[in-house]
């Protein structure tokens, strides 16, 4: 059989996970909460039914992950090491099924490994720290003694991720914490939980151990017995900050620890010396493109300079409505729907209050699609032009294909606006001045800054937040360190 019939079976009869939950070496499919049906964005078709955690299911997940925390910390390095590195494998060769089940799932438009390479990466790179986690020695000088340190596990980390991550989110969070040693409740979003529950199906037939590795979407009630139990060590979160608040409350009661990856206002700065197509290619297939502008770090905010401001602004409207929308498996496409009826109508909202307010010009976009596309939940590409800074539209995450264009006169104006929000995620700097590329770098609010791209997310990489963007960091030495805490041992000698 070919791989376009193998896509085109994949696509008409999805391998999707039973819906079950993951609670140590048992799928509970009948739960205290019920069942909820995940609902197609593409189409606004049922696209299947899957159990809902409630606070009986968290606690019996706990109690499993709390159960299997000693033999899992007590196995040997290299062998933890072998499982991660064998569900990398397994990843890589479900490269196209985790592909197909992401486009289903949140309508992304679909791409050939793309649900899969990059938690590849993620898993491969943190299986090697498996085996290379080591203390120091610390000298001393009040006589003979040994003074070192050892870097353990807290034990039970509670890991909630977004509707948007899948099993990249998982990479990202789930297996640094298991190459450190702990165990882990992972809660994913309820509206995209197939892919979280698949990387848990790959993790048992890797070899991690039952109860290691424990998987239970579930909503807010979920959420909220998962951070609130004292048994948790840790807690890594990524989401929005409403959210974020209530958990850092939850967390505060147990002075649990927490990471924090939280919303986004990127700013895209496009200076007059830029290569401007490629800083508009960015903005739009970067932007507003891909997820559709659901993503947290994605650069949502284009300011450029006024000497070129009237070009760059031309490029992106072109840009923007040479998109093609559609379906996620239709040829071409580069955009699909959001992710629900409630977040469609939220965007809309958010446009026309701009329009009410006179945040900007609206130069594309705007709408609900119709036609062929009605009954998924399509938001026209949408660009804004001469943004009010100060504006809602400007100063609020949209979390949707909304794009905000402000003009800048010079280069501390620049750095001025782009730090005049709330958040410190991301940015991006477009300027041939290396001096200036450095500059600007070093004075822009943000975890993480890209120059004349946009950054890939390498694993060897810190990704995360300052201001309400969040703190702690995912990705390279500072991922797994979140995930241990040195103890100290001295011997008098």
């Amino acid at each position: 059989m070919s791989a376009e019939l193998d896509l085109n079976e994949l696509v008409t009869n999805p391998r999707l996970p039973s819906g079950a939950l993951l609670v140590g070496d048992r799928w509970d499919a009948t739960t205290s909460a019920g069942r909820r049906d995940h609902v197609n964005p593409a189409t606004g078709e049922p696209l299947a039914s899957f159990a809902l955690a409630g606070p009986a299911e968290i606690d019996r997940a706990v109690s499993a992950a709390v159960a299997a925390f000693p033999t899992w910390r007590d196995t040997p390095p290299g062998r933890r090491r072998d499982a991660l590195l064998e569900l990398a494998r397994l990843i890589d060769a479900a490269d196209v099924e985790l592909a197909v089940l992401r486009s289903l799932e949140t309508g992304a438009p679909f791409k050939r490994k793309r649900g899969a390479s990059l938690a590849g990466e993620w898993v491969r790179y943190y299986a090697g720290w498996a085996d290379k986690i080591e203390g120091a020695t610390i000298p001393t000088s009040a006589g003979p003694a040994l003074d070192y340190t050892l870097l353990e596990p807290y034990g039970v980390v509670a890991v909630l991720t977004p509707w948007n991550g899948g099993i990249v989110s998982a990479a990202m969070k789930v297996v640094p914490a298991l190459a450190a040693g702990n165990c882990v409740v992972l809660k994913p979003a309820e509206l995209a939980p197939f892919g979280p529950l698949r990387f848990g199906e790959l993790c048992l037939q890797a070899g991690v151990p039952p109860g290691v590795v424990n998987v239970v979407p579930g909503g807010a009630d979920a959420g909220a017995a998962l951070v609130a139990d004292a048994r948790v060590g840790k807690i890594s979160f990524t989401g929005g900050g409403a959210t974020a608040r209530r958990i850092f409350e939850a967390a505060s009661r147990n002075l649990t620890p927490v990471v924090m990856e939280l919303g986004g206002k990127s700013a895209n700065l496009v200076f007059a010396d830029a290569d401007l197509d490629a800083a508009a290619m960015i903005a739009v297939h970067a932007g507003i493109g891909p997820i559709s502008g659901q993503g947290c770090v994605l650069p949502t905010r284009l300011l450029v300079e006024d000497a070129v401001y009237d070009e760059v602004e031309a490029r992106v409207v072109a840009l923007t409505r040479a998109l093609v929308v559609g379906k996620p498996f239709e040829d071409g496409v580069q955009m699909g729907p959001v992710i629900d009826e409630a977040n469609c109508a939220r965007i809309l909202d958010v446009i026309d209050h701009a329009r009410t307010e006179h945040a900007g010009r609206l130069l594309t976009g705007g709408e609900r699609l119709g036609g062929a596309l009605a009954r998924g939940y399509f938001v026209a590409p949408t660009v804004f032009g001469d943004v009010d800074n100060a504006s809602d539209l400007a100063q609020h995450e949209v979390f949707g294909p909304v794009l905000s264009l402000v003009r800048f006169q010079n280069e501390d104006e620049a750095v001025e606006l782009a730090n005049g929000t709330a958040y410190g995620l991301g940015g991006i700097v477009f300027t041939n001045d290396l001096h200036r590329a450095h500059r600007v770098a070093a004075h822009l609010e943000a975890g993480y800054v890209g120059v004349n791209g946009f950054p890939p997310m390498p694993p060897g990489a810190p990704f995360g937040g300052v201001k309400q963007s969040g703190f702690g960091r995912e990705g390279g030495r500072a991922g797994l360190d979140e995930f241990l805490r040195p103890k100290n041992v001295y011997v008098q000698l």
